[in-house]
């Protein structure tokens, strides 16, 4: 004869199961979500400062000079396109961006500072300001707690 309390308890194991794969699952998408997150956070910065590299590759330095934020119809006035030239022109110190290397991206408040290896003991910190995508010299060499 079987008892009222007989089955009692047999669905548990599933349910632990159920409860122990969905935990494992969301911890999971924590941690890949995560790492994702920090890989591409400051992707688009850095595309931009791979354009801008494009460009001096190129030797279209007009389209760099738009990428740093100057244009023709809108010149940077602290930055004219001749001191553009001196510091990333064919006979400046950065004439050879053949070998550039992105080695740290930062997010720093309202930009991104990445540090970019020329090789040859050179360095460069630009910095990128999201809002208005351009780019620019780093104001600074880390970034300050802000």
């Amino acid at each position: 004869m079987a008892g009222y309390l007989d089955h009692y308890g047999e669905g548990e194991e599933k349910r632990e199961k159920l409860i122990k794969r969905t935990l494992l699952t969301i911890v999971l998408l924590l941690v890949v979500g995560g790492v994702l997150f920090f890989y591409f956070k400051n992707y688009r910065q850095e595309q931009l400062v791979s354009r801008f590299f494009e460009s001096l590759q190129n030797k279209d330095y007009q389209a760099a000079y738009t990428l740093w934020g100057c244009t023709e119809s809108s010149p940077c006035p602290a930055y004219p396109f001749d001191s553009f030239m001196q510091d990333w022109g064919p006979a400046s110190p950065r004439a050879n961006v053949q070998d550039y290397r992105i080695t740290r991206s930062r997010s720093c408040g309202s930009g991104v500072i990445l540090t970019v290896d020329f090789g040859q003991d050179q360095e460069e910190r630009l910095w990128v300001e999201k809002k208005e995508n351009a780019i620019s010299f780093s104001p600074f060499p880390g970034c300050p707690n802000l």
